[in-house]
């Protein structure tokens, strides 16, 4: 008896890609949509599941997804934080709301067109690999995911390079084939986080003081939520030097100026770690941390873990730049993820 497999299309080439293999694997697909926005591609997704001959279904997760990322999303940068939306998102909607509505349709596993893959330790443990390409690697943005929802989990195109993914689409006729990637917030297409924000809320965001480190003030900024950690351009400062974001103090509405040197840093804690190759982290693990999703990663040691291993410090081997509050510090043992959490 062939394993049922929920699959979710977001009308792009990836995902019709990995609704193709499964299919051609020998499972049972069902395409699905998650309705998480105003716009959304369901026409697109329905032709591929038509094209597949497969049923298609479209899931609304309107509700889920503000409460877990837009209100989440709108209170981190209020407090200063730089938030990422797509981890929230992938943690609490597209995995555990959808593994919930996948159950009604019997369905056995769940999939998606990231780049990555789910693999079975010796020691028991699920844990996410890096995939075939460091280019187009998403393991950065899945590593919340639980121990549970990852042994229900297929990644069909972390075997493939992308331009492999599009050579399949095309022999496959897929419509998708050529179609680019999209590259920003799905909720905030013109990057205009203060804007959404503004709008969502209702509310005119207070402006503020830039100021140094030692408080002398610089000028007056539009709004905290208008900037993060190492940014330089949009800040209309004319101090004759090249200034960055150092510091944001939401509590009392200033942005602290300083230099790229005011910016390195060899140490960071972070909190709420979700761990998964291992169950928790010792003092003196050596491993590698990636802050943001473009980071290389960089060496470093624990250097502290709490008592229930929510919070952990690390010393980095070397100097890092920009640690961003509310980014994620992901944990790597080489191609395989360690753990995460949110850098504090």
């Amino acid at each position: 008896m062939s394993k049922k497999v929920v699959v979710g299309l977001s009308g792009g080439v990836d995902s019709s890609v990995a609704a193709y293999l499964l299919k051609e694997k020998g499972y049972e697909v069902i395409g699905v949509t998650m309705q998480i926005w105003n716009e959304q591609p369901i026409k697109e997704a329905e032709r591929i599941a038509a094209q597949l001959d497969i049923p298609f279904y479209v899931m609304d997760f309107k509700k889920e997804f503000k409460q877990n990322v837009i209100s989440y999303f709108i209170n981190e940068y209020r407090m200063g934080r730089t938030p990422n939306p797509c981890i929230a998102c992938n943690r609490y909607v597209k995995w555990e709301s959808l593994l919930k509505r996948s159950a009604a349709l019997g369905a056995d596993y769940i999939a998606t067109g990231h780049y990555a893959k789910v693999v079975l330790l010796p020691n028991g443990r699920f844990t996410l690999q890096r995939s075939a390409t460091d280019k187009k690697d998403q393991t950065y943005a899945l590593y919340g995911l639980t121990q549970k929802q990852l042994s229900r989990t297929l990644f069909p195109i972390g075997e493939f390079e992308k331009e492999k993914i599009r050579l399949i689409a095309k022999k496959a006729g897929l419509e998708t084939a050529d179609k680019p990637d999209s590259q920003e917030i799905c909720f905030v297409p013109d990057r205009d986080y203060a804007g959404f924000i503004n709008r969502q809320t209702g509310e005119k965001e207070p402006t503020g003081n830039f100021v140094t480190k030692d408080g002398t003030v610089l000028g007056r900024h539009r709004g905290v939520s208008h900037y993060t950690i190492g940014q330089r351009k949009g800040l209309n400062l004319a101090l004759g030097r090249p200034v960055f974001v150092t510091d944001i103090r939401a509590d009392t509405k200033e942005v602290v100026i300083g230099s790229n040197e005011d910016l390195m840093a060899t140490t960071l804690r972070a909190g709420q770690m979700n761990y998964m190759a291992k169950d928790h982290f010792e003092i003196g693990q050596k491993m590698t941390a990636k802050i943001r999703y473009a980071h290389m990663g960089e060496a470093c040691q624990v250097t502290e873990v709490s008592e229930d291993g929510q919070c952990i410090g690390i010393q980095f081997d070397h100097p890092v730049r920009a640690i961003t509050p509310g980014q994620a510090a992901v944990f790597y043992d080489g191609a395989y993820v360690l753990g995460g959490g949110t850098i504090f």
